[in-house]
């Protein structure tokens, strides 16, 4: 059934041209009018028949264009001078949520290709763009019915052997009765065919909540949303129609995620659940719900390791309801689900959504669904799932697009590459599992010096030093002085220290993965990476985002990596960077020994 598995886009990419991906938004400028007339062979995109896609590097249209591919294409590698992105169904499918036509697809490639865009790439196109919205799932009275105008395809379902445990009959001429609690399982099973469900069946509006956001906060601030984030609230409740409700946002780390996610509170006005990654996020959560809303103390509660309290509004970890005594027996903790009638749903850095979360979500699927994320990238594959139980991508902006309207920091990146010392290199050549070698070389202790180097560079700064490893870590806490934060470290002692950094009082915390996710550090304008998940291209992004939040003054911030060169660490950090190549950012490459010449003496 799929006649495209995917496409390869081939990039070198190209300044200014913002695609937002909320439906009905510049609409008339999908092909840029500075693009009409300009001579064929300043175009600098070459589409070809086996569907790669190239794009010269230093054109003037590279932000543009990777801006427009952004939309319905996904980043695969960027090497120096050309990017490779991969058009996939799911891609595809993500562009026709938000409204956007294959005829859209088509003019932003033709806009900058200096040949004729193929007519077998245009084609795949079309076909999978019109697969969104075949299937449709609607209700009728109290019934669910799965329904098509294709009765060939309708009929092929009906007598599929593998989708009869979901169906539970004819409902009509091209309508299959559905069975309500399979909802979720037969749009995972319908997608995995290369058909996409378009649900139109609506939700239960949950127990009603009077809450709305305050135009001044307890704090005394004056808040109101920003427009990008009144945007994406709006993309995602679509009127309150059963076209939306159900989706995910997507905004760079410090962007302001969950301030769209009290806008979608303040438009359902019902019970809520969110769900986030830490105990330390349920605080930050409710101090956000709290600050910024009418609900009072009494309405929110938490549900974590430590406490768990069922309020109107409920905040739980991911952590707390995936624990279950063995892997035989259930999740004990699965009741909060059912604890009460939700209305809304609102999963926190949903693309680390566990597995046993996604089967609950499965059956969750008349419920309103929000996902935030800074990322769709899964390390594990599943953005098929996301697409399908949370819902399709209802609203991205380009990162860079909110660095230049101030929204978010700029950042400069810089990957400093070192050499393994002697004594280790004939370890590294030993070693066969490649968990080992990679180890070995983000343990390098050749970093230290750099970091130490680092850290003296910016004693003015707010420094983050983030790695993987915790004796490397521990190591270079000793070294630095500085207080080390671990999965270890206790919740009341991990915020006190968060607190001293934010007031200035700790000027550098050494941090493990804890940190990488809602770690709410507004002062932080420097991150060190010495190590990280191996290829992790979320883990990148994450991390970047600890220092996004704007700054007073110039707004800049610095992430450093260090990598050990010609090892895994530096194969690894190329697979890192694809994410944040894919939005914008450009890695300096330096070695060590260039610290000073190309950065500045630390004692300047």
């Amino acid at each position: 059934m799929h006649s495209l598995q995917y496409i390869f886009v081939e990039l070198v990419l190209v300044p200014a041209f913002p695609f937002f991906l909320l439906s009905g938004i510049m609409k008339d400028e999908l092909v840029p009018k500075r693009m009409v007339g300009i001579a064929v062979n300043e175009k600098p995109v070459i589409v070809q028949r086996d569907g790669s896609i190239l794009l010269e590097v230093g054109g003037p249209y590279y932000e543009e264009a990777r801006d427009a591919l952004a939309r319905f294409a996904e980043l695969v590698k960027s090497p120096e001078y050309v990017h490779t992105y991969r058009l996939s169904p799911l891609s595809l499918w993500n562009a026709a949520a938000t409204g956007m036509s294959a005829r859209e697809i088509e003019e932003s490639l033709s806009a900058y290709s200096r040949y004729p865009v193929p007519d077998n790439i245009l084609r795949d196109i079309r076909d999978y763009l019109s697969r969104y919205g075949k299937l449709k799932l609607i209700r009728q009275d109290e019934t669910l019915l799965l329904v098509s105008d294709d009765p060939l395809l309708i009929t092929e379902i009906a007598n599929s052997k593998g989708l009869s445990r979901y169906i539970e009959g004819w409902g009509g001429p091209n309508r299959l009765k559905v069975a309500p609690a399979q909802r979720g399982y037969l749009k995972q099973a319908l997608i995995k065919l290369g058909w996409p469900v378009e649900d139109l069946a609506g939700y239960t509006p949950g127990a009603p909540l009077a809450i709305d956001l305050r135009s001044t906060t307890l704090s005394g601030k004056s808040f109101a949303l920003r427009s990008y984030q009144e945007e994406a609230v709006a993309a995602f409740w679509a009127s309150g129609s059963e076209r939306g409700g159900s989706g995910v946002v997507v905004l760079p780390c410090g962007a302001g995620k969950t301030m769209v996610g009290l806008g979608a509170m303040a438009r359902a006005r019902c019970h809520t659940l969110i769900i986030v990654t830490s105990t330390t996020a349920v605080h930050q959560w409710r101090d956000e719900i709290l600050d910024k809303t009418t609900l009072g103390p009494d309405e929110v509660g938490e549900y974590t390791g430590d406490l768990k309290d069922v309020r109107p509004v409920t905040i739980a970890t991911y952590q707390v309801l995936t624990w279950r005594p063995s892997k035989t027996e259930n999740f004990p903790h699965f009741a909060v689900f059912n604890a009460r009638d939700w209305g809304l749903i609102i999963y926190d850095e949903v693309h680390l959504l566990p597995a046993p979360v996604f089967r609950v979500t499965a059956d969750l699927q008349a419920r309103r669904r929000l996902g935030l994320t800074a990322t769709l990238v899964r390390e594990d594959g599943r953005e098929e799932d996301v697409f399908t139980l949370v819902g399709p991508k209802r609203y991205d902006v380009p990162w860079k697009v909110l660095e230049k309207q101030g929204w978010i920091a700029t950042a400069t990146c810089t990957e400093i590459r070192l050499s393994l010392p002697q004594e280790k290199r004939l370890e590294y050549a030993l070693a066969r599992d490649p968990h080992v070698k990679y180890r070995l070389a983000a343990e390098n202790p050749a970093k230290l010096a750099v970091v130490r180097e680092l850290v003296a560079r910016h004693r003015d700064d707010q420094v983050l030093v983030i790695g993987q490893y915790l004796d490397q870590l521990a190591e270079l806490a000793a070294e630095l002085k500085a207080p080390l934060i671990t999965g270890r470290t206790p919740t009341q002692k991990r915020e006190a220290l968060f607190a001293a950094f934010r007031e200035g009082r700790e000027k550098v915390l050494v941090v493990s993965r804890v940190a990488n996710f809602s770690i709410d550090l507004p002062e932080a304008n420097v991150a060190i990476q010495v190590s990280g998940t191996f290829g992790s291209r979320q883990e990148e992004a994450q991390r970047l985002g600890r220092i996004l939040r704007p700054k007073a003054g110039a707004n800049q911030a610095y992430f450093y990596t260090l990598v050990t060169r010609d090892t895994k660490d530096q194969e690894y950090a190329a697979k890192r960077q694809l994410f944040l190549t894919e939005q914008g950012y450009r890695y300096t490459i330096l070695d060590a020994a260039e610290l000073t010449d190309r950065l500045g003496s630390s004692e300047a």
